[in-house]
């Protein structure tokens, strides 16, 4: 049984400098060290993972058995504090309710229940508890270390070290870039053209990881110090349509975008879809002669989006039809299980045609590193074409 849950919020002090406030009962059982299993819980910490939106994730699992819950319904109040080791004056505290619905009192097995929370670099203590209506409490504590693997060493996290933070469950909240020097040049110009639509056709939704996936790479394509300006085209290859478009601007407006791809209808096929033979090949090659050869000169454009298996690709003649290209192309290509799909989707043999450079991206590492060679290229063809005045440089490697 999973019982419907309040996301954790965070307790904020009444004023700025204060301590938080918290029930006397509370921080009497936070503080003390001796555990409580008034209410017989299994509390389970989760280690701190690095998310495609660049941020530790952790937090933990708790189960309870039913036979406990029993009655008309139970409210189960979580409060947990977070402080760097050895630093508990920097303790951030967190409160979390559960709404149990009614309970049989032969009721068998658990009631699993979830916290999350986000975390910058560092090593950290969590003092917890939970308690009934009937003021019963069960406790835990535990450490956790958000590291970076040797191999995910030079990522730079968009949370600071010994920061602790609610997790941020919306990917399209429009947070600050961080500061950044501003580019002698101004900054590369990047044309983006992200296909929001799952891998699979009959697929009815986009999974949060996927999306976290797409939403990431264009946060850190955003927040690199070498962009300047941007530019955003989402569209649905399912649908055959552009969801949302972005002109020329600093930075990408995120809730416009999620709003936009909340207008979206995955696993349908309209009649005017069922008519279309070849209509997803059409109207990839449309985007690419429109957005790609389009009036323009962008210092870049890439294409993002999981793989876009179509039943045919768009012609190899059609596309050099577009002539040359005065930038380079990329493609993003989120592929979680490249051993599962391993072979080239459509727009990575479009992208092939145009003499472009395909990227696996699997891991928030991948993102990461594919953002900063894709970026570094861009900027070594920009110099190269400033210089001897060259246009059509894509294979610039």
């Amino acid at each position: 049984m999973h019982p419907p849950a309040f996301g954790q919020k965070l307790i904020k002090a009444s004023r700025p400098g204060e301590p938080v406030t918290l029930i006397p009962a509370d921080l009497t059982i936070l503080e003390s060290p001796n555990p409580r299993k008034d209410i017989p819980c299994v509390v389970t910490p989760r280690k701190a993972d690095l998310g495609f939106d660049l941020r530790f994730h952790s937090g933990y699992d708790v189960s309870v058995p039913m036979r406990e819950l029993e009655g008309d319904g139970e409210v189960l109040t979580v409060v947990f504090r977070v402080f760097p080791q050895g630093n508990k004056n920097s303790a951030v505290y967190f409160s979390q309710r559960f709404s149990v619905p009614a309970v049989d009192v032969d009721a068998k097995g658990d009631a699993n229940l979830q916290g999350a929370f986000d975390l910058g670099e560092g090593k950290y203590h969590v003092n917890w508890m939970m308690r009934d209506k009937s003021e019963r409490p069960c406790t835990g504590s535990w450490d956790v270390e958000a590291a970076l693997s040797a191999k995910d060493s030079a990522v730079t996290p968009f949370i600071h070290p010994n920061t602790i933070a609610e997790s941020q469950f919306e990917p399209f909240l429009d947070g600050p870039i961080p500061r950044r020097d501003e580019p002698a040049d101004g900054g590369l110009n990047v044309k983006l053209l992200v296909n929001f639509a799952p891998e699979s056709k009959s697929a009815a939704t986009l999974a949060p990881v996927d999306l976290s996936a797409m939403v990431g790479i264009l946060k850190t394509i955003e927040h690199d110090p070498r962009v300047g300006k941007l530019s955003l085209v989402a569209f649905n290859m399912q649908e055959h349509r552009v969801l949302y478009r972005q002109s020329l601007s600093e930075k990408i407006d995120f809730p416009a975008l999620g709003a936009a791809l909340q207008t979206m209808k995955l696993g349908t096929i309209t009649l005017q879809n069922l008519g279309e033979k070849n209509g997803d090949t059409e109207f990839l090659g449309s985007l690419i002669e429109k957005e790609v050869g389009g009036p323009g000169s962008p210092d870049a454009v890439v294409f993002a989006g999981p793989k876009a298996m179509l039943d045919s690709n768009v012609p190899e003649d059609d596309i050099r039809r577009i002539g040359t290209i005065e930038c380079p192309v990329f493609y993003m290509n989120y592929n979680p299980d490249p051993q599962a799909v391993p072979w080239k989707d459509s727009i990575g043999h479009a992208v092939r045609v145009l003499k472009g450079t395909e990227f696996t991206i699997t891991k928030p590492r991948d993102m990461w590193y594919a953002t900063s060679e894709m970026l570094s290229r861009i900027v070594r063809n920009k110099h190269l074409r400033a210089s001897t005045g060259l246009v059509g440089l894509p294979g610039s490697r």
